[in-house]
Formats: C-alpha cells, sequence, structure tokens
C-alpha cells in the first residue's frame, strides 16, 4: 500500500489515460481495475483426449451397434429420446452399454478399430460423457476377453478366510450362490454373498480372488468385504485390495 501523500501526488496521473497507458499495472496494482476473473494456474489448459481415443478389439471380441426400434406410430411422441446400444460379446460372456443420445459408434470391421463421437465437443456435458462412456466400453471389451479381477490380502493374527457353498447367518439370492467366510476378529464369522456372475476363491487363508467379467461388481463386491476391517495406520491390520499400502504412524505415547 502506497502512503496518503504518495497517492494524492499519483491520482491526477492516473486519471489521464496516457498515464494509465504508460504505467505498468504490476507497480500500481491499486489503481488498477480488475476483471474479476483471475486464473487458479497460469499453464495453458490442455483438454483431455480419452474419448477420441481408439477402442482396441482383440480378434475374439464381436463389437455390434443395435440402433433403437423406430416408433410405429407417428402421432404418439415419446418423452425420452430412444438411444443405441452396443454389445460386446467374448469368450467369457456377452455384455451391452447404452450410449447417450448425442454419441455414435464409428466401426471398422476389417482393421478391429472402433471410435467414439459426440455432436459438439464444444459443450462441456458432451466432453464429459465422452470420456467416461470410452473407458466404460473399453472396460466391457476387456471384461469378456481377459476378465478382471481384484485380490484381497487379510493382515492380521487370526484373520483368514473361506469360500463357503452355505451360509448361516444369510440367505441364498440365486441359486448356487457362493459366501466368503470372514474371520477378522469379530466374535462370529462374517458372512457375505458372492454377486451373481463373479467368481470367488481363496488361493491361501489369508488371500481371497476375485475374478468377474464386469469390473464394477468385481471392486464393489472388493469394497464391501474391506468394509469390515478397513487398514489401520498404527498396527497395519486390515483388508488390503490389490496393491494397497498404509503409512504407519507413530504410537500415541501419554
Amino acid at each position: 500500500m502506497l502512503s496518503p501523500t504518495r497517492t494524492h501526488c499519483l491520482r491526477p496521473l492516473i486519471r489521464s489515460a496516457s498515464a494509465v497507458e504508460s504505467l505498468p499495472a504490476f507497480l500500481l496494482p491499486a489503481f488498477c481495475r480488475s476483471n474479476g476473473l483471475r486464473a487458479f494456474s497460469a499453464s495453458v489448459p490442455c483438454a483431455s483426449r480419452v474419448g477420441g481415443a481408439t477402442l482396441s478389439i482383440p480378434p475374439e471380441v464381436n463389437l455390434r451397434l443395435l440402433e433403437p426400434p423406430s416408433s410405429k406410430s407417428k402421432s404418439r411422441v415419446s418423452r425420452s429420446e430412444p438411444v443405441s446400444t452396443v454389445q460386446v460379446e467374448g469368450p467369457l460372456g456377452i455384455m451391452s452399454m447404452r450410449l447417450p443420445p448425442f454419441m455414435g459408434l464409428v466401426h471398422d470391421t476389417t482393421t478391429k478399430k472402433a471410435a467414439l463421437k459426440v455432436q459438439d465437443p464444444e459443450i462441456r456435458h458432451q466432453r464429459e460423457m465422452w470420456g467416461t462412456t470410452r473407458a466404460y466400453l473399453q472396460n466391457h471389451i476387456l471384461g469378456v476377453s481377459e476378465g478382471h479381477t481384484a485380490i484381497l490380502r487379510l493382515v492380521g493374527v487370526g484373520y483368514r478366510a473361506t469360500v463357503e457353498p452355505s451360509a448361516v447367518t444369510v440367505s441364498p439370492e440365486y441359486p448356487g450362490q457362493q459366501f466368503v467366510s470372514l474371520k477378522v476378529g469379530y466374535s462370529h464369522p462374517i458372512e457375505l454373498g458372492v454377486p451373481k456372475g463373479v467368481k470367488a476363491s481363496t488361493p491361501q487363508p489369508t488371500r481371497i480372488l476375485l475374478e468377474g467379467v464386469e469390473k464394477e461388481i468385481v471392486n464393489q463386491f472388493a469394497a464391501k468385504i474391506r468394509m469390515w476391517r478397513k487398514p489401520e495406520p498404527y498396527k497395519g491390520k486390515g483388508i488390503f485390495v490389490n496393491g494397497e499400502t498404509i503409512k504407519l504412524k507413530a504410537k500415541k505415547i501419554k
């Protein structure tokens, strides 16, 4: 801040247009008019290119675009706009995904390449859904060809897990459902039903292997198991998912 005497002397110079143009803004920040917008970062903004990236399709995977059915009655007006559906078929199963109305799929069957396109990339909502839809579709392609896995590690004294064909505290949701039984320090075992489409196994008493076609369901079930014993930072005990680690804290000394 300038002193009152200097401010009084410089005020006539600032009012004149020639003085404003000659004096730089960083010398007199108090007299400069701000436009109200300040950039958070001085770097140049870089837009994401995930949505326009090409989808890699393995040879054993078939990708089909199912157009929405045309309405027979022209007089009836539908509230929801018809959307296209992408069907992904592979050796591990069949999955389908609906595309937003403003999005289309360009598929070349000879080169086994596909890409998503939107109507107007300048619209923010379309840009946001562009990359999200492309990521979901790539996960579906990887799921029907190789599958998704999640490995859970049980760290703690006496912690172990088993996969049982039946449960005592939980009723089955579908025929042939298996249950993951956890012994993680409670007075009773924790029994969790395996979702449909997910295969659970225990290669070791302290390891749980989850396999499935849909990545979202596999990771959601892994998070449900982890919820019963979240990793704690003092002894390092808990249920860890994949390569999860935790930084240990110093013990509290009174």
